[in-house]
């Protein structure tokens, strides 16, 4: 049964009379009185005994009043509930990521929550200096996003999604005849990064260093358009997953290879302190970047 029926038997009998109804509903009497023999020949009974200025309720109709009133304050109580929810979802969350290639899916996400609680204040921390988790531990963010879980009970851990870094090179390059770049190969690269230290970079930390290699040359530029401009030139190589280069318009002259035979893959993990996690602005956060994020 629709609700529009159980707002007219309502109306119908706060109101006294289809005429009074009427205006109420922003309907004719005609439409009203169409909707309620619409609805009494699907029931098989009358709501209502008619008469010239009064419309009562029969037996089964009082039933269906009562019925409609519960509904509808079974739903303003539950519009009331999700606007406390949303007048509780206030605050400020720090958000830095340990793989700044993350950080070029985040501002369209930034601006959803803005639109849907925007009493939650979301600032981006660019910072990769230090250990982002030792960041998330001493309060100097509130929700990291790395590549590696850790393991603490102080902790709470999602996994968001995982993807697979590939090596950006110009087709003329020396190594673009390759099916995939090997370790050996990276000791003879111009590697282009966004910053330092290398080991806030993804493929170092996952593929060179444990195998003890260091490109020939490391170039720091943290704007992903002039590294790009870079390879473009043949002056150095790029390594980021596709998906984070979706919003640039890329050469014709660019290849992507392997980085390793099996591919370097990663898994990237939202985490906040386990004592944060259920306040009310953290845990609308949460659940907002896991349904963006995870495939």
């Amino acid at each position: 049964m629709e609700l529009k029926y159980f707002r007219l038997i309502k109306t119908i009998a706060e109101e006294g009379n289809i005429a009074n109804s009427s205006d109420k509903l922003f309907l004719t009497q005609s439409a009203l009185s169409h909707q309620l023999r619409e609805l009494e020949e699907r029931l098989g009974f009358k709501v209502f005994h008619r008469t010239r200025n009064n419309w009562n309720l029969t037996k089964e109709g009082a039933e269906l009043h009562k019925l409609a009133n519960e509904l509808f304050e079974r739903i303003e109580l539950g519009f009331s509930s999700i606007e406390q929810i949303k007048e509780g979802s206030k605050g400020s969350i720090r958000l830095s990521a340990e793989c700044q290639s993350f950080f070029h899916g985040l501002p369209a996400f930034v601006q959803k929550m803005a639109v849907l609680y925007p009493e939650i204040e979301i600032d981006l921390s660019l910072d990769g200096s230090q250990s982002t988790v030792s960041q998330l531990l001493s309060n100097e963010v509130d929700v990291a996003i790395v590549t590696s879980a850790p393991v603490s009970d102080a902790l709470f851990t999602k996994k968001v999604l995982e993807d697979e870094i590939f090596v950006i090179m110009h087709q003329e390059h020396k190594f673009s005849d390759l099916e995939f770049l090997d370790v050996s190969h990276f000791a003879d690269l111009n590697l282009i990064i966004n910053s330092f230290p290398l080991e806030s970079v993804s493929v170092y930390e996952h593929f060179l260093k444990p195998n003890k290699i260091i490109p020939r040359k490391v170039t720091a530029i943290p704007f992903t358009e002039v590294s790009l401009e870079m390879v473009v030139a043949n002056m150095g190589v790029v390594c980021l997953p596709k998906w984070s280069l979706k919003s640039y318009k890329l050469s014709d002259e660019l290849v992507f290879k392997k980085i390793g035979k099996n591919g370097l893959k990663r898994s990237h993990y939202l985490v906040v302190k386990e004592e944060q996690r259920n306040r009310k602005h953290i845990s609308a956060f949460i659940d907002n970047f896991l349904e963006e994020f995870t495939p």
